[in-house]
């Protein structure tokens, strides 16, 4: 059986294949200790699970409307105006299965074949693989580690050509936990209003800020930036949501429209327990939610300094997420590997540490490690990383 062309040109996720194998190697009896994981290492807060339980025991278990219930856009549209001050109509939300469905969803409404969308690098893994399922040409600009791994207004304008359709801005970032500044953010900004240019924002992590660092939503600058701009988040990092499979777009009518169609012929709506879950997430209390943050923060500023001391790795002290992207050449080199996806794989294999190779990401120097663990196992982690530095160097 012959499949499909735009299967044979997809890269498989380096995020799962890592945890996979780690998976693998635990169940060998390996002691492995993963920080491969995107996800948040606390469970579920229990008034959100009540609340599925509770809409299930109540009979709603059948189809909602594709696009998510009122209910829930209402919740959405209430949490929007109450962080970031925009208002948005229930024509201008659509609720799906992730945030990754959100995007996929938008890229196959948006995008003809060759259109071109510009993802600053280092990017998410699966950015560029839902261009291309998509029929676009993804075009990258790199966000140096000396400016923070941010990409320039300059850099965005010298990609530009005619046909560009969109910029994907990720704020913070996975992998790198940076945060754009009003004033980037605001020059970006300009750049995509000067060439007509859709701003997708991707906000999943908004809720993990550290550092007195300030989330900014691109879409709360100014009323043209606002039109411009396509809002993706969802609960998964911020409630610890991740396997309720619950996003959301927030943006233009028309396009919003589009997906909402496109979704009721591929997955019809997302699961409904889920959906009632998370408007007990966004409107119950909040306090679990920063209770996570603070505890992400703690481990932060205690794992930065110790991974810093590894010879050979130098890491810039990220204000979002839960990744740590240090630069690792250095250390591949001196442990006598070639580069550092290998030396990824031989931390894996005789240190027991799972971390992502920094190519996954476009930025084939550095690595990501998760501290979504317990402080306990991260500082486990460190000491075996430096340890084998040590032994090699």
């Amino acid at each position: 059986m012959q499949l499909a062309g735009r299967v044979g040109a997809l890269t498989p996720s380096s995020t799962l294949a890592i945890t996979a194998k780690a998976k693998e190697l635990k169940a060998q009896g390996k002691d492995v200790i993963g920080l491969g994981a995107g996800e948040p290492d606390f469970n579920t807060p229990q008034h959100i699970i009540d609340a599925a339980v509770k809409s299930m025991n109540e009979g709603f278990t059948k189809y909602t409307p594709s696009g998510g219930l009122p209910e829930l856009k209402k919740e959405i549209a209430a949490k929007l105006k109450a962080d970031q001050g925009l208002d948005y109509q229930l024509s201008e939300l659509i609720v799906t299965s992730g945030a990754k469905h959100a995007l996929y969803t938008l890229f196959q409404v948006l995008l003809n074949e060759g259109d071109e969308v510009i993802i600053p690098i280092p990017y998410w893994v699966s950015y560029p693989e839902q261009v291309k399922l998509a029929g676009g040409t993804p075009v990258y600009v790199e966000g140096l580690e000396q400016n923070n791994f941010k990409i320039t207004p300059a850099q965005l304008k010298e990609k530009v050509t005619d046909k560009t359709k969109a910029v994907i801005i990720n704020s913070p970032s996975n992998p790198t936990g940076m945060v754009y500044s009003k004033e980037e953010l605001q020059a970006i900004g300009d750049v995509c209003l000067e060439k007509g240019i859709l701003i997708i924002s991707d906000e999943i992590y908004e809720k993990l800020i550290y550092c007195e660092a300030e989330h900014i939503s691109i879409a709360q600058l100014s009323d043209e930036l606002k039109k411009q701009t396509i809002i993706i988040n969802g609960v998964s990092k911020s409630h610890s949501m991740t396997g309720w499979r619950i996003g959301y777009a927030a943006g233009d009518s028309i396009i919003i429209k589009a997906m909402t169609d496109l979704a009721s012929h591929s997955t019809s709506n997302p699961t409904t327990p889920a959906q009632y879950a998370t408007i007990a997430a966004y409107a119950g209390s909040q306090e679990e939610v920063e209770m996570m943050r603070s505890a992400f923060e703690e481990r932060l500023e205690i794992i930065h300094l110790k991974l810093n001391e590894i010879p050979g790795i130098s890491c810039i002290k990220p204000q979002g997420a839960f990744y740590l992207f240090p630069n690792a050449k250095e250390a591949a080199l001196m442990t006598g590997c070639k580069d550092v996806d290998e030396f990824a794989e031989i931390l894996l294999t005789e240190a027991n540490v799972a971390v992502v190779p920094g190519s996954g990401f476009g930025a084939p120097d550095f690595m990501r490690l998760s501290y979504a663990t317990s402080l306990s196992q991260l500082e486990e982690a460190i000491s075996r990383i430096h340890d084998f530095v040590n032994s090699r160097a």
